[in-house]
């Protein structure tokens, strides 16, 4: 993998919502994988290696609670995880989410908002 290349990877059940989040983030020059759920977004991660994972926190099986937990044990501070969601904060599973992610945007997230909170693109 080219070593100057930012990598993303969005997760999200919707995939109307991931497409879109996706699409506008290759715009701006992140290399960019897409998962539906949260159990083929752990397999993804690895495989993928990204800087960063925004995650949706209402999905069927792994949410996004627990998929953050399992990737901050694994990989620590070493990957950025950013909450996307709609739900309100006060919300059980939202809440335990931000205690593992380094951000939370609300959707619909705002692309100046998210360029502020995803690493940098190198160049």
């Amino acid at each position: 993998m080219d070593n100057d290349e930012v990598r993303v990877v969005v997760v999200d059940d919707l995939a109307d919502a991931a497409e879109a989040l996706g699409a506008g983030l290759e715009l701006d020059g992140y290399k960019v994988r897409i998962a539906h759920d949260g159990a083929s977004a752990l397999t993804l991660i690895e495989e993928f290696m990204p800087h960063c994972v925004l995650l949706d926190v209402d999905m069927p099986g792994i949410d996004g609670s627990e998929l953050s937990t399992r990737l901050r044990q694994r990989y620590g501070d070493d990957l950025v995880m950013v909450a996307v969601t709609g739900w309100s904060e006060t919300d059980e599973r939202v809440s335990k989410t931000f205690a593992c992610v380094d951000h939370y945007l609300k959707k619909p997230v705002d692309p100046a908002e998210l360029r502020k909170v995803l690493p940098p693109l190198h160049g």
